[in-house]
């Protein structure tokens, strides 16, 4: 840098004298008048993050800013117009090492990066990674070099803060998407677009009610509760029904489970600040992060599932031992077999002759009298398929169809799920049981009709009792 500029410098930032406190290179050269140019310079130099110093071509420093006064504590007025560092910021021992690099810098094209130790006026001494580059006055030659400084530990923790985003967003097995403060996602690795059945780009800026159908609401009021108070204090799972993509992937990978399947994500959430905020910092968004844990889950419901009605038939079969009526204890199964399965169950009996008629025999919940005259089912129903075909027979209604459909299968009104399974017992066909739910559960699944043979079979044994007994 030329003398000019250096006295610019000093008197923009504001020195109050022209001597160089601690200075070795000679009289301090004259001042000039105040500019707005030379105080913004100033302002500058010293709200920078980065430790900037800088030297003229003789190799003195000629700009010393306030972060080289915070991390080495030699002050303005004490590094200002010094001869290099040796003897003061750098070692004697490592002083033609620290000058050879800053000399190179200054004749070589483009920046420079290197790494040494200096020495802070308390004796102490820092590693600092430098950026020097050489400047050059109107005519090419070099004037000076300025260098800008850190300490290694704060460059390595920056630098591992930028290789963890890096790889979040490249190679991480959780899902991770950004969300601007309208709720939009702003940044989408690609396991979170995977999970999500849309293309990487294609989801930035849309509202998630675009992309997730059931249980939007409930992330939705996830990410408001974050922004707002902060994330809580454990990852929560949260339910969701996936949009079908339309027209397609845009980066050709095949689509995922089928749209209507659920969804179970194990979320994380934090809250994203700037760090440059002061005071109160606004928010700028929410990291969300998932991870897909259906299958467990659904194991998990399937294993309480199973213990539950394992101990349902247990507890059912010690109640109906107590029972001197053998179509008493066969009413205690469908009053056991309930419970957490059905809304409703029908017993219903075969009776003699040509055509089969079923004749109802018992109800689950109890209606209180069962008039024991054939139902008047039609030749499609679902207990006479099932009586015929000697298997389980599921059934289930949607949409529009909803209207009529129980009352003309003469099953109560609201149903819009059936399972009809048949009563054998010693190589004979007995009846056919049923079982109804409402619109507010889930359809009858292949478990749900082996839990149920197994009631008809404890079902079909007590009938088959009460039979021989009447017999005798």
């Amino acid at each position: 840098m030329t003398a000019q500029s250096e006295t610019h410098f000093e008197h923009g930032a504001g020195d109050g004298g022209d001597t160089r406190g601690g200075s070795a290179g000679g009289a301090a050269p004259p001042r000039f008048a105040d500019s707005e140019d030379e105080l913004l310079l100033a302002a500058l130099l010293d709200g920078m993050d980065a430790a900037l110093c800088a030297f003229d071509a003789d190799g003195v420093v000629t700009h010393w800013n306030r972060e080289a006064e915070r991390i080495l504590g030699w002050t303005r007025q004490e590094a200002v117009g010094r001869r290099g560092l040796a003897g003061w910021a750098v070692r004697a021992a490592d002083a033609e090492d620290v000058q050879g690099r800053l000399t190179a810098a200054m004749a070589a094209p483009g920046r420079r990066v290197h790494e040494f130790a200096l020495v802070r006026k308390d004796g102490g001494r820092v590693l600092v990674r430098v950026q020097c580059s050489g400047v050059r006055g109107a005519d090419g030659r070099p004037t000076g070099v300025y260098c800008a400084f850190g300490e290694v530990r704060t460059q390595i923790d920056l630098e591992r803060s930028i290789a963890l985003s890096e790889a979040l967003f490249e190679g991480a097995s959780w899902g991770v998407v950004l969300v601007d403060a309208d709720l939009r996602p702003a940044v989408a690795n690609l396991h979170a677009a995977r999970a999500l059945r849309v293309g990487r780009t294609a989801m930035l800026g849309r509202p998630l009610g675009e992309l997730v159908g059931e249980g939007v609401e409930e992330l939705e009021s996830a990410l408001q509760h974050v922004l707002a108070e902060g994330p809580p204090p454990a990852p929560a799972e949260l339910w969701v029904t996936l949009r079908p993509p339309a027209g397609g992937r845009e980066d050709g990978r095949e689509d995922g489970p089928a749209g209507d399947a659920r969804r179970c994500w194990r979320s994380g959430f934090l809250r994203l600040v700037s760090p440059m905020a002061e005071e109160t910092p606004v928010p700028l968004g929410v990291a969300w992060f998932f991870t897909d844990v259906t299958d467990a889950r659904r194991a998990e419901q399937e294993a309480a599932r199973f213990r539950f009605r394992g101990n349902q038939i247990h507890r059912a079969a010690r109640a109906a031992a107590e029972c001197e009526d053998p179509m008493e204890a066969a009413a205690v199964h469908l009053d056991f077999a309930l419970a957490g399965f059905a809304d409703h169950a029908l017993l219903d009996l075969a009776a003699a002759g040509s055509p089969v008629r079923l004749v109802r025999t018992a109800e689950a919940p109890a209606p209180g009298t069962t008039t024991g005259v054939p139902v008047p089912y039609a030749r499609d129903h679902p207990a006479l398929q099932a009586y015929e075909r000697c298997g389980p027979v599921r059934t289930s209604v949607g949409g529009a169809a909803v209207q009529g459909w129980a009352r003309a299968r003469r099953w109560p009104e609201g149903t819009v799920h059936g399972l009809c399974v048949v009563l054998r017992s010693r190589g004979r066909t007995l009846g056919v049981l049923t079982f109804l739910r409402g619109a507010s559960r889930r359809a009858f699944d292949r478990s749900d009709a082996v839990y149920a043979e197994g009631v008809a079979d404890r079902v079909a044994a007590a009938v088959d009792l009460a039979r021989a007994l009447s017999r005798d």
